[in-house]
């Protein structure tokens, strides 16, 4: 009887994430993951019935984390809570391979839409929706804005994490508040 249960599905969602966020999701097949995770292919399907629900493990755990990076931004102020949540996002997206994985794939385990990524784009809109106050039109303005900058910013990053640097976020972000006050 393994000893360890929970320790080995971590080892495989932390594998399947790392190939996922460092390369492509095609590369998350059951030879790498194994290969990356140290265990037999019977230990995989031991704890888990297919690579999908592997990989759904991997979106299961980047939704909670940014779930909690979400619920925190909007501690603060309306005005600055899309600004902090972009910023966080790009700082887990930068440092968290969990994250990077995350953003890439959705409930099931494919890489099909609903990705996370889309899901929390439109989570940020609807939040700053109910959170806005003042003309309609205003709001829906800000709202839009906010998913155009975090999605830039995020997708960007992809190719340049130069972009999911926190200076960078807060550089653009303090640009877009000072045009908003003019």
């Amino acid at each position: 009887m393994e000893k360890h249960p929970e320790r080995t599905r971590q080892v495989l969602v932390s594998a399947a994430a790392g190939l996922i966020a460092d390369g492509r999701f095609a590369d998350a097949g059951l030879a790498n993951i194994c290969r990356a995770a140290g265990v037999s292919r019977g230990a995989l399907y031991h704890h888990f019935g297919s690579i999908a629900e592997l990989v759904a493990g991997v979106y299961q755990q980047a939704s909670e984390r940014v779930d909690g990076l979400f619920e925190e931004a909007f501690e603060h102020p309306a005005t600055e809570a899309p600004a902090e949540f972009s910023i966080t996002l790009g700082a887990a997206l930068l440092d968290e391979r969990l994250v990077r994985a995350g953003v890439q794939i959705g409930p099931g385990g494919t890489d099909d839409p609903p990705r996370l990524r889309e899901e929390v784009l439109a989570k940020l809109r609807e939040r700053v929706i109910a959170n806005g106050s003042g003309h309609a039109n205003d709001i829906d303005c800000a709202a839009d804005l906010a998913v155009v900058i975090t999605a830039g910013l995020e997708s960007l990053g992809h190719a340049d994490a130069y972009w999911w640097q926190p200076k960078t976020a807060r550089r653009i972000w303090d640009m877009v508040q000072q045009l908003d006050q003019s």
